[in-house]
C-alpha cells in the first residue's frame, strides 16, 4: 500500500515511522493498513480538531495508543522524557506520531533523532524544517539560540 500522502502534514520518517498531523477515522484504518502497531498522539484531547474518542478509535483497530498531552504553549523535558520512554518500549514495532499539524511531533523527532539516535544536525533540522522552522518556545525547546522569538500558536 502506498503512504496515504492526502493525510494533513504527511511525513514517512523511516520504514517503521510516519507522522502527520490528526488523521480521521478513516485514515486512522489506512494508518493501520500500512502495518502500524502503535500510535502516539502529542496533541490536547481538548483541542477542536481531536478526535472524540481517539485512545478508542485506535484500540478498536487493534493498535496500541499512547498520548503524550503537550501544551503547545508549553513543551516540556518531563513531555520529551516520555516520548522518548514509549519510542523506547516500543522498539522496533511500527510507530505513527502525530499532533494537530506536526509540529510538535517534528520538534520532538528534532530532538529524538539528534539526542538519542545521534543523527547529524543538519539531517535532523531538514527533516523538522520540511515540516516547519520552529520559533518561540519551540526553538527554545529545541536549543534553537538563532531563532527569533515569534511563536506560532495551534
Amino acid at each position: 500500500m502506498n503512504d496515504p500522502s492526502h493525510i494533513f502534514a504527511w511525513l514517512r520518517l523511516d520504514d517503521r515511522t510516519t507522522t502527520s498531523g490528526q488523521p480521521t477515522e478513516q485514515q486512522l484504518a489506512e494508518i493501520k493498513a500500512l502495518g502500524v502497531t502503535h500510535i502516539i498522539n502529542l496533541a490536547l484531547h481538548s483541542h477542536e480538531k481531536a478526535l472524540p474518542d481517539e485512545a478508542e478509535s485506535v484500540h478498536s483497530l487493534g493498535m496500541s495508543y499512547i498520548h503524550i498531552p503537550v501544551d503547545f504553549g508549553h513543551p516540556t523535558e518531563d513531555d520529551f522524557a516520555q516520548f522518548c520512554d514509549a519510542m523506547h518500549e516500543i522498539g522496533d514495532d511500527v510507530v505513527h506520531v502525530h499532533c494537530i499539524v506536526n509540529a510538535r511531533v517534528s520538534a520532538f523527532f528534532y530532538r529524538y533523532n539528534r539526542e538519542v539516535k545521534a543523527m547529524s544536525e543538519p539531517v535532523a533540522r531538514s527533516t523538522m524544517e520540511r515540516i516547519w522552522k520552529p520559533s518561540g518556545v519551540w526553538a527554545n525547546f529545541i536549543g534553537d539560540t538563532t531563532a527569533d522569538d515569534v511563536g506560532v500558536v495551534l
